[in-house]
């Protein structure tokens, strides 16, 4: 179908969107030409800020506009419990379901050999300083009659970390390598269960999935 050089440039940029192909980017293109000028300004601009202003926590790897994030720097959560994740995307979703008031660390991916993922190239070596840091920075023993020395929310002993990396392959894997890294520390390990989604019907949950479920039973 012919088109002009400037819309076909803006499909063509629009389609290396992820689940975006190019109908899709066809009609999103189409629906911007539509649009007022003060409407795609405005379109621009966004993604221009989230560019400029968006950046990494130091401390958890999630994404931010000011540094340390809102969750690291809130001192009413739970900062004994980290939740590690894969992408900033999970801890929204985590956040959404409002059932998790502790901290996060993001990793950045997942461990895949077949793309040459390794742990280098993931936040792992920072996990690991970081509980480090924060075991260190516990509150520890004091002298007698004097408060134990606090320093912000942070400077509180870890007690758990929950891997809460997708169930696949590279999920799984990841799981497993930061559990033999951390249950040396003596810190609780955990990991998320899998099973049947609320309101599902066993008899359409695939056979993977419902063994996991069976796995992760627990009393009733």
């Amino acid at each position: 179908m012919y088109h002009t050089k400037t819309l076909n440039r803006l499909i063509e940029e629009l389609s290396k969107m992820p689940s975006i192909g190019p109908k899709t980017a066809q009609r999103i293109a189409f629906y911007i030409l539509r649009s007022s000028k003060e409407e795609a300004k405005a379109l621009s601009q966004a993604i221009l800020d989230l560019k400029e202003r968006i950046t990494y926590c130091s401390i958890c790897n999630n994404i931010t506009e000011e540094d340390p994030c809102e969750i690291c720097s809130n001192n009413q959560r739970d900062h004994s419990i980290i939740c590690v994740v894969e992408e900033p995307k999970d801890v929204l979703a985590f956040e959404k379901s409002r059932g998790f008031n502790g901290i996060y660390h993001v990793l950045l991916g997942a461990l895949s050999p077949l793309e040459g993922i390794g742990p280098d190239e993931l936040k792992i070596k920072e996990l690991v300083e970081r509980l480090k840091k924060e075991k260190a920075s516990g509150l520890g023993s004091a002298p007698r009659g004097a408060l134990p020395r606090r320093e912000g929310p942070l400077a509180r002993k870890v007690s758990e970390v929950i891997l809460a990396t997708n169930p696949n392959t590279n999920g799984e894997m990841t799981a497993m390598y930061l559990a033999k890294m951390i249950k040396p520390s003596g810190i609780k390990v955990t990991r998320i269960a899998h099973g049947i989604p609320v309101g599902g019907s066993i008899e359409y949950v695939d056979e993977e999935t419902l063994a996991k479920s069976l796995e992760g039973r627990k009393e009733f």
